[in-house]
């Protein structure tokens, strides 16, 4: 059933044209360190199954990277710590690759190595 009164308001009135004298804030990457593009992807450095409940901005891309080359366990172990991330070659590799990426860049990444 639909409702007679909109909690909210008009949706005009929610757009009053007071939004384009904000500038767009880049948010830099938890990984990698570049701006972030069109997608952002809240992850969470420890992962939600064990007791994870920080989030940080990341590319989609590094966040499969993350996925495809450390298992929930090894990422509590991390915590927030990037920089024991970037020690892994494959990780350290990958974010010296993207560097020179657009944000919005995009690509396949290796499966799991078990």
């Amino acid at each position: 059933m639909a409702r007679k009164h909109s909690k909210h308001g008009r949706y005009e009135d929610l757009h009053d044209g007071g939004e384009q004298d904000i500038p767009d804030i880049a948010v830099a990457c938890w990984l990698c360190g570049r701006p972030t593009g069109k997608t952002i992807v809240w992850h969470h450095p420890v992962p939600k199954s064990r007791g994870g409940r920080d989030v940080v901005p990341m590319h989609p891309i590094c966040q499969n990277t993350l996925i495809a080359n450390f298992s929930n366990s090894e990422l509590q172990r991390h915590g927030m710590d990037v920089e024991a991330l970037l020690a892994n070659p494959n990780v350290r590799k990958f974010v010296d690759w993207v560097a020179k990426k657009d944000p919005d860049f995009t690509a396949t990444i290796a499966k799991k190595q078990r």
